[in-house]
């Protein structure tokens, strides 16, 4: 399969820290913007990228972007994308949607267009006159941005500052991938001490930990 193109989604503040972590991956920024961080990859680096990018809160895959500034031109370029490539015949394929300084204003619209011109091209591909949309679900975004419309698949599921250790939560927690991210701009090495005064549930901590043990 050809390179495809990953995103990883931080925190604003973040994305110097995120590139980073894609470079010691052995893959290479390629364009970071605020809260994220986008680069080349082979299929394979998606699981290590949702494994090893502790700042990154999600890694999208883009399946296209293109200009659009008519609900026609969404509709024609989204249904052109090789969505059969990435949703199966069964697939459940919610779309949401944000708008910046588009012409196409209506997120709603564009959610619903969106999800109409993959419908239709998945139809075509797998020869069904409906889909049953009961299977795994594959969650879409389409971004419209200075009328660029970017269309992403969500590979990370709920997040990836679910870490899986924290059981109870406080009444305000501190995001796991923040505090990978605050750990690692502070530029503390493991071999120093680290003392976190007001450490609610410890959460800078258990990263600083964990990445002194080289854990994920």
């Amino acid at each position: 399969m050809d390179p495809i193109t990953l995103i990883a989604i931080t925190k604003q503040g973040l994305e110097g820290v995120v590139a980073q972590e894609v470079a010691a991956l052995g893959l290479e920024p390629r364009t970071v913007s605020r809260g994220s961080v986008e680069f080349a990859a082979a299929l394979a680096d998606v699981p290590r990228a949702n494994l090893w990018l502790r700042c990154a809160d999600r890694v999208l895959l883009q399946v296209g972007a293109f200009r659009a500034v008519t609900f026609d031109e969404l509709f024609e370029q989204t249904k052109a994308l090789p969505w059969e490539q990435w949703i199966p015949r069964d697939g459940v394929f919610p779309v949401s949607g944000k708008s910046v300084q588009s012409t196409l204003q209506s997120v709603r619209s564009s959610q619903a267009i969106v999800k109409k011109a993959i419908a239709e091209r998945l139809m075509a591909a797998y020869g069904e006159s409906w889909l049953p949309e009961t299977g795994a679900s594959f969650a879409i975004q389409v971004a419209l941005l200075r009328d660029v419309a970017t269309l992403t698949l969500d590979t990370s599921g709920e997040g990836l500052h679910r870490r899986g250790y924290r059981t109870e939560a406080g009444e305000a927690p501190l995001k796991e991938s923040f505090a990978a991210g605050l750990v690692q701009l502070s530029q503390w090495r493991p071999e120093l001490p680290l003392v976190d005064p007001l450490c609610g549930a410890g959460t800078i901590l258990i990263e600083a930990a964990l990445l002194a043990r080289g854990r994920a």
